[in-house]
């Protein structure tokens, strides 16, 4: 347990940066399952859906929740769905 006020002060902004971490992780992966399930499906509904993918991956990305290349590398598997 943190002792000191500006250690409990840290520990708030934590977990409130962890809840947006979190959110916008699961809606990232969100969408990568939804387009996948889609591109099984209809590739010209998922080549137009990939724009958000590539939105919301782009957006953790920015932010640091996934790394550069981690997200290079959804993005590009992503893509060879569609074609």
């Amino acid at each position: 347990m943190p002792i000191t006020k500006s250690a409990k002060k840290a520990i708030r902004g934590s977990l409130r940066k962890k809840a947006v971490n979190d959110a916008r992780k699961g809606e990232m992966k969100e969408l990568i399952k939804k387009f996948e399930k889609l591109s099984k499906k209809d590739k010209a509904e998922a080549s137009k859906m990939l724009s958000q993918v590539f939105s919301a991956i782009d957006k953790a990305r920015k932010t640091g929740i996934i790394k550069k290349n981690n997200a290079a590398r959804k993005k590009s598997r992503l893509s060879k769905l569609v074609k």
